[in-house]
């Protein structure tokens, strides 16, 4: 194979406000359970279901927006991207007693071997990456 080229598979989902985070963990752990990692790395697939879940929490919540979740699997790295309608970029806090939101990008941040946040015309996007199960390496 060409090593500029990567192949992926990739599943994308909609999601309105009105339907919840359960309606995205429920769908991701399908996706994780056909990759295997329901079975072969529960810890990574458990990581993934929280980082869906704080994601989609942070577009409908925050952004008052809905969510377009998407999936995407290059054999390396599992990409989980939530876009909404906020220009608003997230960033980690440290937890704080006198709050009670406030740990989601905390724990994403504890959770996935990378993640970012990028503007876009309408929008942005936050992309968690995990690794593949087994060769996990070092967190950043």
């Amino acid at each position: 194979m060409n090593e500029s080229s990567v192949r992926a598979v990739g599943w994308a989902r909609s999601l309105p406000m009105d339907r919840g985070v359960k309606a995205a963990r429920d769908w991701a752990g399908e996706h994780l359970d056909g990759l295997g990692w329901t079975t072969t790395a529960p810890e990574t697939a458990n990581a993934v279901l929280l980082t869906v879940s704080e994601l989609v929490t942070n577009a409908h919540v925050h952004a008052r927006s809905n969510a377009q979740l998407t999936m995407t699997w290059d054999d390396r790295c599992l990409h989980i991207s939530v876009h909404d309608k906020s220009a608003t970029l997230p960033a980690p806090r440290e937890p704080s007693t006198e709050r009670v939101g406030g740990r989601g990008m905390f724990l994403v941040d504890a959770l996935a071997d990378a993640w970012e946040a990028r503007p876009c015309p309408h929008g942005k996007t936050v992309t968690a990456c995990f690794r593949v199960p087994g060769t996990q390496g070092t967190r950043h």
